[in-house]
């Protein structure tokens, strides 16, 4: 069975390829899901020049390659506690937000639009612009507590 054609639109699994719409992101040396997957699983077929998810069982279903995938070529089913039985859910990314469209059963369409920045692009502070603290890896203060918490102090066990 070939990697792509392992799994095909409609089965109960992780994220799948539709080979239709998958362009191998233009043959670039590693595809954006490749790119963005936590777990390291997909993967592009040099032969066929389209991505596909080489072992679904591990699977974590984060849609991180859903969310980026410029050709909206993947797809994850979606749960029950966020869009019914039958719904299809197809996530649309721009640098500063992210556009849901739910496509229910009866051929009624919903979209939802979240934001995904707080900050301008690349203006993220890893210390949030709180005062950092211990930098000793052995203490049990967090990198910006306690100003972080709003305390003179963290609580800790005394002895």
């Amino acid at each position: 069975m070939a990697p792509i054609a392992a799994f095909q639109k409609g089965e109960t699994m992780p994220s799948y390829v539709n080979v239709e719409k998958c362009d191998g992101c233009k043959a670039l040396d590693r595809t954006a899901c490749q790119y963005i997957c936590p777990n390291d699983l997909m993967v592009l077929d040099r032969e066929k020049m389209k991505a596909y998810n080489r072992d679904p069982s591990m699977c974590w279903e984060c849609y991180n390659c859903v969310k980026i995938c410029p050709t909206q070529a993947i797809e994850v089913r979606g749960y029950a506690d966020f869009i019914p039985m039958g719904a299809s859910v197809t996530p649309m990314r721009s640098t500063d937000s992210i556009m849901w469209t739910v496509k229910f059963r009866n051929g009624q369409i919903k979209r939802f639009k979240f934001p995904i920045r707080t900050t301008p692009e690349g203006s993220a502070r890893p210390d949030g612009g709180f005062e950092t603290a211990d930098t000793d890896l052995s203490s049990p203060v967090l990198f910006t507590e306690p100003a972080s918490l709003g305390l003179p102090e963290v609580f800790t066990l005394k002895k």
